[in-house]
């Protein structure tokens, strides 16, 4: 397994925010996970990234901890938070090497990770342009490009196709499917449309509970779409989730 969690909890002050989640993505396969806004997703998330320690339970990236062995796991993930932003006054090039050279990668490796990045995921023309410049669609794929660059066994994706147009949309959906191949990969999205073409499994997280993990097939319904199992998971565990 690629990416783990193991009873994962974290409470912000009195909300428990994640409420004991347990999973598993294995290689060469894409997971949803889905939620409501609010659900915990961003926060579990985080901490299979190693950006916030868990209260209790175990994150592992490619079987390291990911609080423990921090710089091994995360050395083997590919992560793009929600919203992503920063690093303004950087060039996207500049972004893509300074990202490669915090993995360790220099020099001709590094130069020519950052071709063959830009050219899979378009961003050639916007090369020389600085982040701050960037409509948010140019933005994403940019961020979407660190995560990816290095080939990591792990991928996690929060959102990686807000505020694309749609032609962007099928060509980052495309790339995923391709990088499932090699690598797990835990992405959220909530466009049903997207997690049904996508997925493997499905994941539903309401209230910081996990709700289902089940194989994305046993969810669509007799036209194909995910959206009325979906719906009827949510309803019936808000009560729950209090």
């Amino acid at each position: 397994m690629v990416i783990e969690a193991d009873g994962l909890s974290l409470a912000y002050g009195r909300k428990l925010a994640v409420d004991g989640v347990s999973f598993h993505v294995k290689r060469g396969e894409v997971v949803g996970f889905l939620g409501p806004n609010g659900a915990g997703k961003s926060t579990t998330l985080r901490m299979l990234a190693g950006l916030i320690r868990p209260d209790r339970g175990t994150a592992r990236i490619a079987g390291h901890d990911a609080s423990r062995s921090r710089m091994a796991a995360q050395a083997r993930l590919g992560y793009m938070p929600e919203a992503a932003s920063g690093f303004s006054d950087l060039t996207v090039a500049e972004f893509l090497a300074y990202c490669a050279e915090a993995r360790g990668f220099r020099g001709r490796r590094r130069r020519a990770m950052i071709a063959d990045v830009a050219e899979r995921t378009l961003l050639a023309p916007a090369l020389g342009t600085r982040l701050r410049k960037l409509s948010k669609g140019w933005c994403q794929r940019a961020w979407f490009a660190q995560a990816v660059m290095h080939g990591p066994p792990a991928l996690i994706l929060d959102e990686p196709t807000d505020g694309l147009d749609p032609e962007q949309k099928e060509h980052i959906r495309a790339l995923v499917r391709e990088l499932s191949r090699d690598a797990g990969i835990l992405l959220t999205t909530h466009i049903l449309e997207e997690a049904e073409f996508l997925s493997d499994r499905v994941f539903v997280l309401v209230g910081g509970r996990l709700q289902a993990d089940r194989p994305v097939g046993e969810l669509l319904d007799t036209r194909g779409r995910l959206a009325p199992a979906y719906s009827e998971l949510v309803r019936n565990a808000l009560p729950e989730a209090g």
